[in-house]
């Protein structure tokens, strides 16, 4: 996900997705209360629109809105304007949250945008079976090879591909340097017992340990997801999936550890109703030097900068730590990536666009004006960001891959997983609670 998109990255965690079925969500209106009539000039599903010039309009939600992508989306856009001059791209650029509600309100109304941003997983699969979605496959056919495998499959089911991907990373715990040398922590932790010691000599030293955006909740998922992951491995996450069931001994061990994390105390002050992005939030801490660690993902650095100062060298990057007697691999990476879906019966200008946008020379653009992570593999080279080189590594050297949560199910389960670990943190939900609350909405669905 992009430098604001989980801010990858985000996740659809909408209230209104919640009660909704596989299949029976189409109609449904959203709880939120937002009408697609007033969310946006969205085009009718099979049809378009044309300006007072003729021209074809392709209008692309996205949610880029940090620099340095929040000024190379548009160059991007102009560019093929310039080329296709028939076409004019029409960019809504959202924040996440924001975003993510509309587009559940869109959904609900079976009105999409013409090009609108996507994690893959279970809230694409939904809009698949709902019949909205544009099957790429033929039309991508020839540019399909030239990606980086990991980064399509999140966008894949049943040998078709229904989006373009357009980044591709990992969540891992970024920290201040300096601020653990101040503590006296001589190298990052590898494992939870020695992550908890850290967190503990960092308070001792008059250290914030951690940086959390507690409003919204999705990156607090991130800590039970990795140690539920450290803990099942990735087949038994895979396995709880499929049964629906997240009740084992290994999902309550990892609201367990979790709740040993938060017993320290460890996270800034009125971190419950901070948010990620805004100047007081997450990403702000960090990148002013207020907080030692945020578990979050390869758009962080960028994040960091824009809603702080950014720490520069001070700034590194560790994966989380394993735990012992637990079935996964330290190697195991949890993240996802960013891709971009096309409404059935959009333009065909909007697939041309996409084609253009992720071909070799204008991923290599992304990459180095942008701090995405190559998706192409011809622009791997144009990699040379040392904090994102680190999360390349992390992601070439990876035994497991698991997509966020709340995008790998369906919203509703990723709405609970987010809503009850949320709880957990809070100190209103207990281990046991959190991994019956999700079980009872997955078998739900």
């Amino acid at each position: 996900m992009s430098a604001s998109a989980r801010a990858v990255t985000s996740a659809f965690d909408a209230s209104s997705t919640s009660s909704l079925s596989r299949r029976g969500f189409l109609g449904t209106v959203s709880a939120a209360g937002l009408g697609a009539a007033g969310l946006s000039a969205c085009s009718d599903s099979g049809s378009s629109s044309t300006d007072s010039q003729g021209r074809t309009i392709v209008e692309w939600w996205n949610i880029q809105t940090t620099e340095p992508s929040k000024s190379v989306w548009p160059e991007r856009a102009k560019a093929f304007e310039a080329a296709h001059p028939d076409v004019r791209i029409k960019l809504v650029t959202m924040e996440n949250d924001a975003y993510k509600s509309k587009m559940t309100a869109l959904t609900s109304s079976g009105k999409l945008p013409d090009i609108y941003h996507t994690w893959g997983g279970g809230v694409l699969e939904q809009q698949i079976d709902a019949g909205l979605v544009e099957d790429l496959t033929p039309s991508i056919s020839s540019v399909i090879d030239t990606l980086v495998p990991a980064s399509v499959k999140a966008y894949q089911f049943d040998g078709k591909t229904y989006a373009m991907p357009f980044d591709i990373g990992a969540v891992g715990f970024w920290y201040n340097k300096a601020l653990f040398a101040e503590a006296g922590i001589q190298a990052p932790p590898a494992t939870w017992a020695d992550y908890l010691d850290a967190v503990r000599k960092l308070k001792s030293a008059g250290i914030t340990p951690i940086a959390l955006a507690g409003k919204e909740k999705w990156p607090g998922m991130y800590y039970w997801a990795y140690l539920a992951m450290r803990i099942a491995g990735i087949d038994g996450m895979q396995a709880a999936a499929d049964a629906k069931d997240f009740t084992g001994d290994d999902f309550v061990k990892a609201g367990e550890h979790l709740k040993e994390l938060v017993a320290l105390q460890p996270f800034q002050k009125g971190f419950l109703g901070a948010a990620y992005s805004t100047p007081t939030g997450e990403a702000a801490a960090m990148g002013n030097g207020k907080a030692a660690m945020e578990l979050m993902g390869q758009w962080a650095p960028v994040v960091q900068a824009d809603a702080g100062k950014g720490i520069g060298r001070d700034l590194g990057f560790f994966p989380f730590p394993a735990v012992a007697g637990g079935k996964g691999a330290q190697t195991d990476v949890f993240g996802g990536g960013g891709g971009y879906a096309v409404r059935k019966g959009a333009p065909k200008a909007a697939v041309d666009f996409l084609k253009f946008f992720m071909s070799a020379e204008s991923d290599r653009i992304l990459v180095s004006k942008g701090s995405m992570m190559p998706v192409v593999q011809d622009a791997t080279s144009a990699l040379t960001d040392p904090n994102l080189k680190l999360v390349s590594d992390a992601l070439g050297e990876a035994t497991g891959f698991q997509l966020y949560l709340d995008q790998a199910y369906p919203p509703a389960v990723g709405q609970e997983i987010n809503d009850s670990v949320a709880a957990l943190i809070a100190g209103s939900k207990s281990p046991e609670q959190v991994a019956r609350s999700v079980t009872q909405v997955a078998k739900s669905q």
